[in-house]
């Protein structure tokens, strides 16, 4: 499947779909609920300088790299963007998703608040805005109960700052609110859809014209 079967037609330009919320909220699980009911959507890898969680692997989960080495992307410019959050570094990296682009393809990508304002604010790449709110903050601090990967103190510091991270959805174009990840995943898949209908996308003419009409009319005798 291509992602010309998303539309009547092709796209003139792909365009980014990302998705941010607090952190917790599912962003991970969403994405990879969306990508199996879409194959066709590319997925933007992020650059992180974390050490990886279990079960997760270099180059298809993340690229992890050094603090050295991210500093040295950013001094070259070879990321779209790229924050902090927490502890760590995290970046997009921007050859991918010019290329792809560029190319007519629809780049899914999963980075935080703060990365996805650079991007609004650089207006590099065309872009639909998605964020992505848990149910409730009791809600919330039971999936970071469930990961296991911070202590209690940091848990409680995360949600006191996902209180403030909320209140950047209204900047964005959509809001899911992630009560349960099949609800979830069609609302981004109805949301990804739509928005690759969008004329200005659109290469034209969508309707190729009937064979029989673009013949030339043989004169009579």
């Amino acid at each position: 499947m291509t992602t010309s079967s998303l539309i009547p037609g092709q796209l003139e330009r792909g365009f980014l779909v990302v998705v941010s919320g607090p952190g917790g909220v599912g962003k991970n699980t969403l994405v990879n609920a969306v990508r199996r009911r879409m194959p066709e959507l590319l997925y933007s890898v992020s650059v992180t300088t974390r050490p990886p969680r279990p079960g997760e692997v270099d180059g298809r989960d993340y690229f992890f790299v050094t603090a050295e080495r991210f500093a040295q992307l950013v001094e070259a410019g070879e990321l779209l963007e790229w924050a902090r959050f927490g502890d760590h570094l995290y970046g997009t990296p921007v050859r991918y998703v010019s290329e792809a682009v560029a190319s007519g393809r629809i780049v899914l990508l999963d980075i935080d608040i703060q990365g996805a304002r650079q991007l609004r604010a650089s207006r590099r790449l065309d872009a639909v805005f998605v964020f992505l709110l848990p149910p409730s903050l009791e809600a919330l601090r039971e999936r970071l109960l469930r990961r296991a990967s911070d202590d209690l103190r940091t848990i409680e510091r995360r949600l006191a700052m996902a209180l403030t991270e909320m209140e950047a959805a209204p900047d964005y174009d959509y809001v899911i609110v992630n009560a349960n990840v099949d609800e979830a995943s069609l609302l981004l898949e109805s949301i990804i859809r739509a928005e690759a209908c969008r004329p200005h996308r659109l290469r034209w003419p969508v309707v190729e014209p009937a064979a029989s009409s673009r013949q030339e009319t043989r004169p009579g005798r």
